[in-house]
């Protein structure tokens, strides 16, 4: 790594994700480094006559493990300014609220799975005959970040309809309506969505050395989490999410000009 800062590392969690973004900008080439098996992708960003590097790579599997350790690792090869994940998450709204491939931008991210199982009789979070008593933890979301995002919600040159609120975060895919009603938004109802990746990447980024980068979750609706979740909109939602995150970058947050590479 040369002594420039990478303006951006935007992590995926799955192909199709991974996909969206290497459509989303141009120029990607394999960044190999020694002794260390990832795949790293490098472009460069042209923005106000300056030339920036991104980095983009993928998790090997899915969830907060692969995410919190691939997201450090990042952190402490590239430095980057902004570690940003990029993909699909199961909204929680009504779908007269939310719609498939609205963006969802947490203002905090939460863990819905931290807690203990327990007898029904010992919690007011039943499942049969097992309860569940919730200890959730939680990261905020930069407050100068959720400023940018929030001035951008409804800009004429915005063509993504965004939401911000609290977004859950736990280690198993969720199908099942009546899990969301009663672990999630029985206790922070306005939770936007939910996935299974976000918590590690704040996690990851609020426990770094100096100097930390700022971490960004763009998570675009591809279901409900209920019966009927599938795979039919996963690709279009990876595509909002990837397309917003492009225009954050090129027009929205602010630059380190430690992170310039050079004059274009």
């Amino acid at each position: 790594m040369d002594g420039n800062r990478t303006l951006a590392v935007i992590l995926t969690a799955v192909e199709v994700e991974t996909a969206s973004i290497m459509s989303s900008f141009d120029g990607w080439k394999r960044k190999k480094l020694p002794g260390d098996e990832q795949r790293y992708f490098e472009a460069f960003l042209e923005r106000d006559g300056q030339s920036y590097p991104i980095i983009t790579a993928q998790q090997a599997v899915m969830g907060m493990t692969a995410s919190s350790s691939l997201a450090m690792k990042a952190i402490y090869t590239f430095h980057p300014e902004y570690l940003i994940m990029s993909g699909i998450a199961a909204g929680t709204g009504e779908e007269s609220l939310q719609m498939y491939g609205d963006v969802l931008v947490p203002d905090m991210i939460w863990d819905y799975s931290t807690g203990k199982y327990v007898g029904p009789d010992e919690a007011e979070i039943r499942f049969g005959d097992v309860g569940f008593l919730p200890r959730p933890v939680s990261i905020a979301t930069d407050p100068e970040l959720l400023t940018i995002i929030r001035d951008t919600i409804g800009a004429e040159d915005n063509e993504f309809h965004v939401h911000v609120g609290p977004l859950a975060c736990g280690s198993s895919v969720v199908a099942n309506s009546n899990m969301v009603d009663k672990q999630i938004k029985a206790l922070f109802p306005h939770t936007i969505g939910l996935d299974m990746e976000s918590y590690s990447v704040y996690y990851a980024a609020a426990n770094a050395c100096e100097p930390k980068p700022k971490a960004i979750v763009v998570k675009s609706i591809c279901d409900f989490a209920n019966s009927e979740k599938g795979d039919k909109f996963q690709r279009f939602a990876a595509y909002t999410s990837a397309g917003y995150v492009n225009y954050l970058l090129r027009k929205h947050l602010p630059v380190d000009q430690a992170s310039e590479l050079g004059s274009s």
